[in-house]
């Protein structure tokens, strides 16, 4: 039997960042550029737009599956088929997010159709980034998920937070008084942990969303050199 050694134990009192918990449909925007640019192969059933100046692919997905226009979640794909030009600004990775607004869970006040994309990576995209690091701007379309504190992880800190967001209201949308709750990226355990204002104790539930769609199947191979996958400000992307 091979050997195999017992992971580091990350210390929990190191750097976190907290951001307000969105209550829309998880998204993503994956850009790609296959081996072959002259022929995106299995992937041209999948993909809402192509840049024809540098091959590169764009698909868009929910959090369980990826979806087309014509097999949308809320409307997703086809907002990403119009905004394609600046999205590809993006660059190579997978770029998560939440898609929200009017018609979508809680709507936050938004109305007449009106839906956003926030990304969740604020290290990358957030006003506050390091500009030497990432001096790329985000696409003017997308939204950026408010940071709401950082710091050294103290159950007080989020305790805080919390209480604040209660008493303040949604900073995504202000005047909406009615957040859902935070998420917690602990740096040294790279891993995120969410606490909501109602209901925390309950698993959330398993009811289809509307306007949800059956899955689009995608073999591993369809993906090969998809390039690097990002993540949220070396957290969640």
């Amino acid at each position: 039997m091979q050997f195999e050694e017992f992971p580091k134990i990350a210390r929990l009192s190191r750097e976190c960042v907290i951001t307000e918990k969105i209550d829309g449909t998880n998204s993503q925007v994956c850009i790609v550029k296959p081996d072959d640019t002259s022929a995106i192969g299995p992937l041209a059933r999948l993909a809402v737009s192509v840049d024809s100046g540098s091959g590169l692919v764009m698909l868009v997905g929910s959090r369980t599956q990826y979806i087309t226009p014509e097999r949308d979640n809320h409307g997703f794909a086809r907002w990403a088929s119009e905004h394609a030009r600046e999205l590809f600004v993006l660059g190579e990775g997978r770029h998560f997010g939440e898609w929200w607004g009017s018609g979508i869970q809680r709507g936050y006040g938004l109305q007449k159709g009106e839906k956003r994309f926030s990304l969740f990576n604020v290290a990358r995209w957030g006003d506050n980034r390091d500009r030497v690091k990432f001096p790329q701007d985000r696409p003017a379309c997308c939204h950026v998920v408010p940071v709401l504190g950082s710091g050294k992880f103290s159950t007080e800190n989020i305790e805080f937070t919390l209480d604040r967001l209660s008493r303040d209201g949604s900073q995504c949308a202000p005047g909406f008084m009615h957040p859902e709750g935070i998420v917690v990226w602990h740096e040294a355990a790279r891993l995120m942990f969410k606490r909501t204002l109602e209901r925390d104790e309950e698993p959330k539930s398993g009811r289809a969303m509307s306007g949800a769609v059956p899955a689009v199947e995608i073999s591993p191979e369809d993906l090969r050199g998809t390039g690097p996958v990002g993540q949220w400000g070396g957290q969640r992307s």
